[in-house]
């Protein structure tokens, strides 16, 4: 098989961050996979849902959508629609799942709600995946301004969370599928980790053709490898406070 420009099986595409890319988000960033850009923010409000008031907690929760001209035929916005595609509710769902496994709700220095937006400007696979890393960054920087504004004392993250694509692609096991490849897969597997390695959520469907127990530890193996690859980036962004970042995982 050919991968998009000449890639080996478990190479990555280039990924480029570009943090507090929005003027009035707590927290911000550009996260770029190859041709897919994600937009995520994070921004705080000052109240939680009925459920979780008289807690002491806040919560995390994201939102997740494809902007009109992001594929390749125009795609409706969903507020056209009425509500929110099963796909979305899906993507988001996860997204917020990924991010709270990872964040002390109790130090968020009270009922407060970290409202995370993921806008995909350009769609080439991979977005939701995507969408989650580029999430913890802008998270991170959020919880940082906040720190700031003297509302917490310390930034409370328990781990660090990144996630990436597998696939089966002509009976060749590949890391990070971009849509050419994706749409073709026997197998395509969506794999969230944090920083121990330690799986999150493991998303795995068999698309053309049934796979066995050694291809799944081969799948998860390689996945564990992207995901380690990508933390490895997210902290030395974070940890030299780098403003704009390229560079292949």
């Amino acid at each position: 098989m050919q991968r998009s420009e000449g890639r080996p099986p478990g190479q990555m595409r280039p990924v480029t961050v570009t943090r507090r890319y929005l003027k009035h988000a707590h927290g911000s960033c550009l996260f770029e996979l190859g041709d897919t850009k994600v937009l995520c923010a994070a921004t705080f409000g000052d109240t939680v849902a009925s459920w979780r008031r008289g807690s002491g907690l806040g919560w995390v929760t994201a939102e997740y959508s494809l902007l009109p001209a992001s594929t390749h035929t125009r795609t409706r916005r969903e507020v056209s629609q009425g509500s929110p595609s099963g796909r979305t509710h899906e993507i988001q769902r996860l997204i917020g799942r990924s991010l709270r496994t990872v964040i002390d709700m109790g130090g968020l220095g009270g009922e407060y709600t970290l409202n995370v937006d993921c806008d995909v400007i350009q769609a080439d696979g991979g977005t939701r995946t995507a969408a989650i890393t580029g999430a913890f960054i802008a998270v991170h920087d959020a919880l940082s301004t906040w720190k700031t504004a003297g509302k917490i004392a310390d930034i409370p993250v328990i781990d660090y969370v990144a996630a990436t694509s597998v696939g089966l692609v002509d009976g060749v096991v590949c890391l990070d599928l971009d849509y050419s490849e994706d749409s073709v897969a026997e197998v395509d597997m969506n794999v969230v980790c944090d920083g121990k390695g330690r799986f999150i959520e493991v998303q795995g469907t068999g698309e053309r053709a049934p796979f066995d127990r050694a291809r799944l530890s081969e799948l998860l193996d390689l996945a564990a490898e992207g995901t380690g690859r990508l933390i490895t980036l997210q902290r030395k962004v974070l940890a030299e406070d780098i403003e704009s970042f390229s560079e292949r995982a």
